[in-house]
């Protein structure tokens, strides 16, 4: 069995390049490139890619080494490259091969690359992550003795949701795994009537009637959603009997691999149909009931666990993505990040928080600055029984002039001063690293945020350290 962690050792001919490329490095990286060498880094990600099958030790061709995986898929963020533009960068580039450890060896292709990021899931992203604060704790780049937390939001990769849009997206999908159907099973059974004309038409004429103003553009579309309702419909009805044909077996096929395909296609039919008789329900409550807060309410067929979010924003009142928790220390490091499934409510986070700082850190605070939305007196009562010193957190009530007074003693603002680093922070990670659109699906998420987050605590730990 070949070890796959390290690659395969170096020849005289790059030992030689490393020479030429000496100069070419900046001071940051080759610190960076230091804390990579850590054994557990790399044992976390070859132990992740065994997993992909479960002969992946004694069989199969030789792989990409687990080094060379990690360097890989960290480089991406750090410069927010594509999968295509992360191979064709490093392919012609000496210094990159240097600091990916691929040498003059082949570089991985983008769709394999691909593949072995999904190998790596959340969790262990996130033990990549801890590993790699574990190591900033090791060479005291952070020592704990500040903490700042906020919240912001990245967004799933859809298109303004609408309902009109959504049914449009639902019978154009319903529709293609129809047509998939047929084209394995021949014409049997229930024949496809296709819609994916009037479909958009209807659509379109929805999208001009909404803007006009008043109550000519309403009267318009009450005649025009009662139209478009009928098609979805019809769809499900027919995508119902596809279905039920499939498990009957008039709809079949000889081959082994086809009939396995057909049943996977019978359930994402099932699926979609579930999701587009949701649509339809909450379509029906808004237009005909005046109903915008429907339970469950979906905002994309494809990205179903979207939710809703508004962070008071002036240039982006809402926006439809998922909460992400940002915790930082000292030197700008990402201590904890979290991608949270439900919308939770700030001041819900802070004392969990301070938990993970102590857990992380081995010790508490001296300080926590957070804005006015972590806020309650409950916190602020915790914060200071767990041994807090200082904790600038504002409230934004400040009738009494006790709590006016508080606030503006010195060391309080100067807590808030360094708490606005936090916002900084989270710009530069959706500008520099990606962080503003997730471009994986539904647990890519998690993964796509914690490789922005390591990315970037790389490049400032490498700062701190060179410094």
């Amino acid at each position: 069995m070949i070890d796959l962690r390290r690659p395969r050792q170096r020849t005289l001919g790059e030992g030689l390049l490393e020479e030429e490329t000496a100069d070419l490095w900046e001071p940051w990286m080759r610190q960076a490139d230091q804390v990579l060498e850590d054994e557990q880094l790399v044992h976390a990600v070859y132990e992740a890619l065994l997993k992909r099958s479960p002969k992946s030790r004694t069989r199969g061709r030789r792989g990409v080494a687990a080094e060379i995986v990690m360097r890989m898929l960290l480089r991406k963020p750090i410069r927010n490259w594509s999968f295509a533009e992360l191979e064709r960068e490093v392919r012609p580039n000496l210094w990159y091969r240097e600091f990916t450890r691929i040498g003059s060896g082949k570089v991985p292709d983008a769709k394999t690359l691909g593949r072995q990021a999904q190998a790596l899931g959340p969790q262990v992203v996130r033990q990549m992550h801890r590993r790699v604060v574990e190591l900033a704790v090791e060479n005291k780049v952070v020592r704990g003795r500040k903490m700042r937390v906020d919240t912001t939001v990245v967004e799933t990769n859809i298109h303004y949701p609408t309902d009109s849009s959504l049914l449009g997206d639902g019978d154009r999908v319903l529709t293609r795994l129809m047509m998939k159907v047929t084209a394995i099973t021949g014409a049997v059974g229930t024949k496809l009537r296709d819609s994916m004309r009037s479909v958009p038409r209807r659509v379109a004429e929805i999208a001009r009637a909404s803007r006009a103003k008043g109550e000519k553009g309403k009267a318009k579309l009450d005649l025009l959603y009662p139209k478009l309702l009928q098609i979805p419909g019809r769809v499900m009805a027919q995508a119902r009997r596809f279905s039920g044909e499939i498990s009957s077996g008039v709809k079949r096929s000889g081959d082994v691999l086809q009939q396995a395909k057909l049943q996977g296609l019978k359930a994402q039919i099932d699926d979609m149909v579930e999701t587009v008789k949701n649509v339809v329900h909450q379509t029906k409550a808004r237009v005909f009931g005046g109903d915008t807060h429907v339970a469950g309410k979906i905002l994309s067929i494809f990205e179903p666990s979207t939710e809703v979010i508004r962070k008071g924003k002036a240039s982006k009142p809402t926006e439809f993505g998922k909460v992400v928790k940002v915790q930082e220390a000292e030197n700008q490091i990402v201590i904890d990040f979290e991608v949270y499934d439900q919308k939770p409510s700030d001041s819900d986070l802070l004392i969990p928080a301070i938990q993970t700082h102590a857990q992380r850190m081995g010790r508490v605070p001296d300080l926590v600055a957070a804005d006015a939305g972590f806020f309650s007196a409950k916190n602020e009562a915790e914060a200071q029984k767990m041994g807090m010193k200082r904790v600038s957190v504002p409230n934004r009530s400040t009738k009494s002039p006790a709590r006016r007074q508080y606030q503006k003693q010195r060391w309080f603002k100067k807590g808030q001063k360094w708490r606005t680093g936090s916002e900084g922070r989270i710009s530069l990670l959706k500008r520099r690293h990606g962080l503003r659109r997730s471009l994986y699906k539904r647990a890519g998420t998690k993964r796509w945020v914690g490789l922005g987050v390591i990315a970037d605590n790389l490049i400032n730990i490498g700062k701190a350290m060179a410094q």
